[in-house]
């Protein structure tokens, strides 16, 4: 968590937040004048406490508030708005015996805040989520570390209320990280081997972490569509290897692109990398398109390229590039693992391929 500040409003309560700051290397401890005029690691405030949280709360991370629960639920209760916006908030008593996260446990990482907090002062963690108190699956955090991302549509709320109750939940994994639950899986939770299987097992939800697209939502072919309680996960499993030229538009790439993802049911949500080689000059296009999509554009130089064995290689290709193959070569190359998509090309000058990361 980047940017965390303290509040205190008592003179027991600064001390706590000295002892939390000094814990906690670069951590803004704020408190009334009276109490912090002059000090060390004490940003003094003279107005309100209402506007100093006001302040605090749209521009951190994570709020710390050494003050009653109470106090603070009316104090931050004007600024909430969605948990997937909501900074950290923990509360701590005047005395440190309790860390109670209050609010964004799970999204915005309170939880997780609360118990490091409570475990350099002594204090005992307070949580209340569902998932976390029940020893389950927290739906909306899966992959989280892994920079996993919830599709469009997915019933998150549903799909957590099953987990939490005890109904049967399906789960299938194609792609990504594996090392998303540590330890034995809940018991209402069943595993599959097909996308096929999890989304025809019957079972009330369904999580998914795939880069397949299901056939109900345009993609893969003979899967059946997700039910209505469903959750899918896109890890960031694909890397897309494109040969270019330097003046080939953005709109051209992303065309193809788009066309090849969409004919082979992939989702464009778990492209890890963008990859190409490397020219005197890159090309415009390819760096603009990446931005656009929040993708890193990887460049490898030909020689490097020349020495990945392809299914598709080239003699005009390797005219031109002083390589057999640049779209099958740098998707595989950059990726470590296995091509999905072989070549596929796009008049007068693109070609996209796909490779899938080995985890």
């Amino acid at each position: 968590m980047e940017r965390v500040a303290v509040l205190a409003i008592t003179r027991n309560g600064v001390a706590v937040g000295r002892k939390l700051t000094e814990a906690f290397g670069g951590w803004e401890l704020h408190a009334p004048e009276k109490f912090g005029a002059g000090g060390p690691g004490v940003a003094p405030f003279a107005g309100p406490a209402s506007e100093k949280v006001a302040e605090l709360f749209g521009s951190h991370d994570g709020l710390v508030c050494v003050f009653s629960l109470g106090a603070a639920i009316r104090l931050i209760a004007p600024h909430m708005r969605d948990k997937r916006t909501d900074p950290a908030v923990v509360v701590i008593d005047d005395a440190a015996s309790f860390a109670i996260s209050a609010l964004s446990g799970h999204l915005g990482g309170a939880n997780r805040l609360a118990a490091e907090i409570a475990s350099r002062l002594g204090a005992t963690p307070v949580i209340t989520t569902a998932a976390d108190v029940n020893k389950t699956i927290a739906v909306d955090l899966v992959g989280r570390e892994f920079g996993w991302v919830i599709d469009d549509g997915s019933a998150v709320t549903a799909v957590s209320a099953d987990m939490v109750n005890g109904e049967g939940v399906a789960v299938y994994q194609g792609a990504g990280e594996r090392g998303w639950w540590a330890g034995e899986l809940p018991g209402n939770v069943r595993v599959f081997d097909s996308l096929g299987g999890a989304l025809g097992s019957g079972l009330g939800s369904c999580l998914i972490i795939s880069d397949e697209v299901a056939a109900g939502a345009g993609g893969a072919a003979g899967a059946p569509p997700p039910p209505p309680k469903s959750v899918t996960y896109r890890p960031k499993s694909l890397v897309v290897g494109v040969g270019l030229h330097r003046d080939t538009s953005k709109e051209a790439i992303r065309g193809g692109i788009e066309a090849v993802f969409r004919g082979r049911g992939l989702s464009t949500k778990s492209i890890y990398r963008v990859a190409s080689v490397k020219k005197r000059r890159d090309a415009g296009g390819l760096a603009e398109l990446g931005r656009e999509m929040g993708v890193p554009v990887e460049y490898v130089d030909r020689e490097d390229l020349g020495a990945v064995a392809v299914p598709n290689p080239s003699d005009v290709v390797r005219a031109f590039e002083g390589t057999a193959s640049v779209s099958e070569a740098a998707a595989l190359l950059v990726s470590g693992g296995d091509l999905v998509v072989e070549k596929q090309k796009f008049p007068p000058d693109l070609t996209v391929a796909v490779a899938r990361r080995r985890f």
